[in-house]
């Protein structure tokens, strides 16, 4: 705007073409001050922004001093007005100020106990509510975007590609004014307001709160800096801010406004979490390719092609010069055809898919994951404002070399190394603290114990975790053990304190240990209930067994799980009885656990007679009584059997004798079919028991084929279930077995069965093929016989 009084320029937020402008205006003019819409508590820390270690995108993050969970952000981008602005501001030596509402007004929470802002809209300029600990108000309502609604008046469905039509490229018609397209976008948005109401903006009524106090800034700089100065607002307020209102009407609007102690620093930002798919309502659709706009010194379009070839040509799609060229020929022509100066975004993309993704939107997915949006992670300098937490864990950062990173990444981590196991250390107290940096995953080169493996993303909203977490202590182990005492003290469930006990043995809490021991003692002396002891062994005895890796001494965790597992095998039988089929399922799979802690546990020596120590032993009596009780569940009482088989503590012929017992004719077909169901599990190798022995397969079978028709559609499910999910060669054993022994088949007996296995039926001559090779394998001679 010209005449006099300030000079106010209108922008839209994280937009490049409003970033150049802005600039083009500042050198033109060259004020005595900029103010900038955003927190004033931030002039004492703005000046970071023009520090060596400050990268783009970033944000101001206010939050609560009482609360630190109650936060708010201020993103900015390299090519975001406000940023170009104040480094203008910087580099010049020209005083900047921040005018918007304070942060200590907006963190306030309003009457109904939310918090005072909302996400933003685009032209709001407002803040972006942080919501990491789940307390803040649900998603705004749709509400005006100023920019978008005179785009589509004039028939452009980007707001962005609108400003750069109507803005950028008729500055040579107004003589080289950078100014003029500010005072033309001002009467549009005065004409907006006057149609749409004043209190009808991106941010509603709040709106009008935030010009009254935007008007007593400017009249403050006023004051000190005369009328040379430069306003850089969302282009809603700027008819507002030229409106006459007196003073004592605009502290009026101020009167009585809910007020906290807050506190701001800078944290990294990413260009995701600039996208307006993040909830982000100032967001933009296209962070990337914004960027890109920003930073092309010419040739923007056969640029930004290029980038799209170079990156599908890295994921192996078949993309060459060849492709480029007509990708911009395409968008160009396509530009011409819906009557614009220039190829957007939207042509881009068109000429994309159709040249270089040979119409798929595959391709074209990546490209906008990677290049459209992009995952830029900004970087604030050492001296910018931080808890002593958030200082120390930057410390660990760059000790261990561990960089935070918006991409997702895998880690490997080695347990035998120590820099490795510190790594670990340092992920798991952050997930004590509710900073999921990380996430455990399965690893894909092994299952050894020393090997760990996570995925690795640093989120922006982490910097309200950490700042949350600092209520906790000065440093993370400091905050990681206060954290996991008051966990121990809180939690009811003897699950949760088990598990508890397993997270500060992975996170190395020696502090903390004590205190949850003692929790988990309470709590597996008072709770009776066999069900949830057996939840609970599981995870102690891995802490136990797998202990030693992280050289964690566990001697106190091993008595407790001894005493929690001996008060199972006391109370599992009784606590099986009388139990309907979801709760039979769900305690089975418990036999299944708790087998594999005591094994774990108490590992004994080679399978056999002479397996086992005392605790298994005792283990071992518990799954007899479980498999010859009448009237517990089949499929508690088939698993039994199967579990003493594996360990091969049932004689011979035990397993068929029972197995004859269960599925004898006065057994009911579905309590038959859950003891198959038990013994044979779901998948692994229980199919093969019946491949190798006959005599289980003959059982099986002649009950299969005895059961009543009546009865057979209400075992079917249990048998299809069970059989369903061996293996597809499992599946075609059993089946040739069926009819090697079917009646007629050589070698069966008078009653049907074949009076041996698969080895009645082998083809020497077949089988002496492989004695070659097999003998070289094993490094025998071979004399051409058998």
């Amino acid at each position: 705007m010209t005449g006099p009084g300030p000079v106010l320029l209108g922008i839209r937020h994280h937009g490049p073409g409003s970033a150049r402008a802005v600039r083009a205006a500042l050198e033109q003019c060259r004020p005595a001050a900029v103010l900038v819409e955003g927190p004033p508590e931030a002039d004492a820390i703005v000046h970071l922004a023009d520090e060596e270690g400050m990268q783009p995108p970033v944000a101001l993050l206010a939050h609560a001093a009482d609360d630190p969970g109650r936060a708010a952000f201020w993103p900015l981008a390299e090519f975001s007005p406000e940023w170009v602005a104040i480094r203008w501001a910087l580099a010049h030596g020209v005083p900047v100020r921040f005018i918007d509402l304070p942060a200590a007004h907006t963190l306030a929470p309003s009457a109904d106990g939310g918090a005072r802002s909302g996400p933003d809209a685009a032209g709001s300029g407002g803040p972006q509510a942080g919501a990491p600990a789940g307390r803040e108000t649900a998603a705004a309502a749709p509400r005006l975007d100023p920019l978008a609604a005179l785009a589509a008046a004039a028939g452009y469905d980007d707001p962005e590609l609108w400003w750069e039509d109507a803005v950028e490229h008729r500055r040579g018609a107004d003589g080289g004014d950078a100014l003029a397209p500010f005072a033309a976008l001002a009467d549009a948005m005065a004409e907006l307001r006057t149609a749409f109401g004043d209190g009808d903006g991106p941010d509603g009524a709040r709106d009008l709160v935030r010009e009254a106090h935007m008007r007593l800034r400017i009249r403050d700089a006023r004051r000190q800096f005369g009328d040379g100065i430069a306003v850089v607002c969302g282009a809603w307020h700027v008819p507002a801010l030229t409106a006459k209102r007196t003073v004592t009407a605009d502290r009026q609007a101020l009167k009585g406004l809910p007020k906290v102690k807050a506190e701001l620093s800078w944290v990294p930002w990413t260009h995701r979490r600039l996208s307006r798919t993040s909830g982000y309502g100032a967001g933009i659709d296209a962070p990337g390719w914004y960027g890109h706009l920003f930073h092309a010194p010419d040739r923007p379009l056969e640029r930004w092609l290029t980038k799209v070839a170079r990156l599908l040509r890295d994921e192996d799609f078949p993309v060459s010069s060849a492709h480029v060229i007509e990708a911009v020929r395409l968008a160009g022509t396509l530009a011409a055809l819906r009557g614009r100066p220039l190829a957007g975004l939207t042509e881009t993309t068109d000429a994309v898919r159709a040249v270089m993704c040979d119409g798929s939107d595959v391709p074209l997915a990546l490209v906008r994951d990677r290049l459209v949006v992009g995952n830029v992670l900004g970087e604030v300098p050492d001296t910018a404002p931080a808890t002593p937490l958030q200082r120390d864990l930057a410390r660990l950062q760059r000790s261990l070399r561990l960089k935070p990173e918006a991409d997702a990444r895998d880690w490997e981590f080695d347990l035998r190394k120590d820099n490795d196991v510190a790594r670990s250390r340092l992920l798991h107290r952050l997930r004590l603290l509710g900073v999921d940096w990380g996430e455990p995953v399965r690893s894909r080169a092994g299952t050894g114990t020393f090997r760990e493996s996570w995925r690795i993303s640093w989120e922006p909203e982490l910097a309200v975790r950490v700042a949350e977490a600092s209520a906790w202590g000065t440093t993370v182990l400091t905050a990681a053990t206060a954290r996991a005492e008051a966990r121990a003290a809180g939690t009811a469930a003897l699950a949760d304190v088990t598990a508890l006990a397993e997270h500060c043995l992975l996170a190395d809490l020696p502090g903390a240990l004590p205190t949850v021991m003692r929790a988990l003692a309470d709590r597996a002396a008072l709770d009776t209930d066999v069900a949830h002891l057996a939840e609970a062994l599981p995870a102690l005895v891995r802490s136990v067994r797998y202990g030693d890796v992280r050289r964690t001494d566990t001697a106190a965790l091993g008595d407790v799980a001894e005493g929690l597992a001996e008060r199972v095998f006391v109370g599992l039988p009784a606590a099986c009885a009388g139990l309907d089929a979801d709760a039979a399922a769900t305690m089975r799979g418990l036999v299944d656990e708790v087998h594999q802690a005591v094994r774990l546990l108490d590992p004994g020596t080679a399978s056999g007679e002479e397996a086992g120590t005392a605790l298994r032993h005792r283990w071992a009596a518990v799954l007899g009584v479980l498999a010859g009780r009448d009237g517990l569940p089949g499929g508690i009482r088939g698993r039994a059997v199967r579990l003493l088989l594996d360990d091969g503590l049932l004689p011979d012929g035990r397993a068929a004798r029972l197995m004859g017992l269960a599925l004898s004719t006065g057994t009911e077909p579905a309590e038959a079919a859950a003891w198959i169901e038990g013994f044979l599990g779901s998948g692994g190798p229980g199919g093969m028991l019946l491949v190798h022995d006959e005599h289980l397969l003959a059982l099986v079978d002649d009950w299969l084929t005895g059961v009543p028709a009546g009865a057979f559609a209400g075992v079917l499910p249990l048998l299809r279930r069970t059989f369903s999910s061996f293996d597809q060669g499992t599946r075609r054993a059993v089946g040739q077995q069926i009819r090697r022994s079917g009646p007629g088949a050589a070698g069966t007996a008078p009653g049907g069965r074949a009076e041996r296995g698969t080895g009645a039926l082998l083809d020497e001559e077949r089988a002496a093929a492989v004695l070659p090779t097999l003998h070289l394998l094993l490094g025998t001679a071979h004399t051409g016989g058998s």
